[in-house]
C-alpha cells in the first residue's frame, strides 16, 4: 500500500470515528439547546412588540440593551462604595447564599437524620418544624436584626432559616424509606454508628436529600435578593431596589435576567452533583 492510499485510510478511519460523535452533538443541539433559544426568541419579539408603543410602560429588550450597555459590558467596575459592576453585586450575594445554605445543609441533614431515624425525635420535633416552616422569610428578618445588630448575619441567617426547612423534610422521609432488607444487612455485618451511617444511610437516603438541597439552594436565592432589597449594602436585591427608586426600570429587568440566569446555574450545580453522588443508589 503507498503512503497515499494509507493517508485515505487513515483519513476514512478518522472520519468514521468522528461520526458518530458528530451525530450526537447534532441530535443534543436540536433537542436541548434549540426549542430554549426558539422560544426565547419569540418571547423576545413578543417583548418587543408589546413595549415598542408609544403608550407602554415598560421598555423594550432593544432600550433594555441601550440602556444598560455599559453595565453589560463592564460588569467589573469598581468606583467605591455600593457603585460597584453588577458581577460585584452578585458575587456578594452569592456569598451571603454560601455562607447561610452551607449552615443549612449540616444542620438540615443532621436534624433530618434524627428525625427520620427517632420515632420520639419525630414526634416531638415534626411540629415544631412544620409550624416554623410556614413563616415567611422576610418575616425573620426583623428578629435577626434585633438579635445579630449587623445587616450581614441577619442576611445570612434569612437564608438558613429558610433553606432548611426542605432540606430536614426531604432527609427524614429518605431515612425512614431506607429498606429493611439494608438494615438487615447493616446487622448480619455488625457494622457501628459511623459505618451504618457513611455506608448505609446516607447513600440509601441521598437520592431524597438532594431533592431537598435542589428546593433549598433555590429558596436560598429567593430570600437573599429580596432580604437585600430591605438590608441594603452590596448585592443584587438592593441593586434592584435601589434602581427602582431611580426609576431605572431597564436596570431591573437587566438585574432580574441575571438572578434568574444565577438560580438556573445554581439549581443545575447542585442537580449535577447529585447525579454524581446518587449514581448506583436507591431513587427516590
Amino acid at each position: 500500500m503507498s503512503s497515499m492510499q494509507r493517508s485515505n485510510a487513515l483519513a476514512k478511519t478518522a472520519s468514521f470515528r468522528w461520526a458518530p460523535d458528530f451525530a450526537a452533538m447534532q441530535q443534543v443541539l436540536v433537542q436541548r439547546v434549540l426549542p430554549p433559544v426558539v422560544i426565547i426568541a419569540l418571547l423576545g419579539i413578543l417583548w418587543e412588540l408589546l413595549c415598542s408603543s408609544p403608550g407602554a410602560v415598560l421598555p423594550p429588550p432593544s432600550q433594555v440593551l441601550r440602556d444598560t450597555w455599559e453595565l453589560i459590558v463592564n460588569p467589573f467596575y469598581n468606583h467605591g462604595g455600593n457603585d460597584v459592576g453588577m458581577a460585584w453585586q452578585i458575587l456578594a450575594s452569592l456569598e451571603r447564599v454560601a455562607y447561610g445554605y452551607s449552615l443549612a445543609v449540616v444542620a438540615g441533614i443532621a436534624l433530618g437524620v434524627l428525625v427520620g431515624q427517632s420515632t420520639w425525635a419525630m414526634r416531638g420535633l415534626d411540629p415544631v418544624f412544620q409550624v416554623l416552616r410556614t413563616v415567611p422569610p422576610l418575616a425573620w428578618l426583623p428578629i435577626s436584626l434585633a438579635g445579630f445588630q449587623d445587616s450581614t448575619p441577619s442576611a445570612i441567617f434569612v437564608i438558613f432559616i429558610t433553606a432548611i426547612w426542605p432540606i430536614i423534610i426531604n432527609t427524614s422521609v429518605g431515612i425512614r424509606n431506607i429498606p429493611e432488607d439494608y438494615r438487615n444487612v447493616a446487622r448480619v455485618l455488625r457494622l457501628n454508628g459511623m459505618e451504618y451511617f457513611t455506608r448505609i444511610m446516607l447513600p440509601a437516603a441521598a437520592p431524597y436529600i438532594f431533592s431537598g438541597l435542589r428546593i433549598g439552594v433555590g429558596l436560598s436565592w429567593l430570600a437573599i435578593v429580596a432580604a437585600e432589597m430591605l438590608i441594603g449594602g452590596v448585592g443584587i436585591g438592593f441593586f434592584i431596589w435601589d434602581a427602582w427608586n431611580a426609576s431605572m426600570i431597564s436596570d431591573i429587568i437587566l438585574a432580574l435576567v441575571y438572578v434568574g440566569i444565577v438560580g438556573f446555574v445554581l439549581d443545575r450545580l447542585v442537580a449535577f452533583i447529585g447525579s454524581r453522588v446518587t449514581r448506583g443508589t436507591a431513587q427516590g
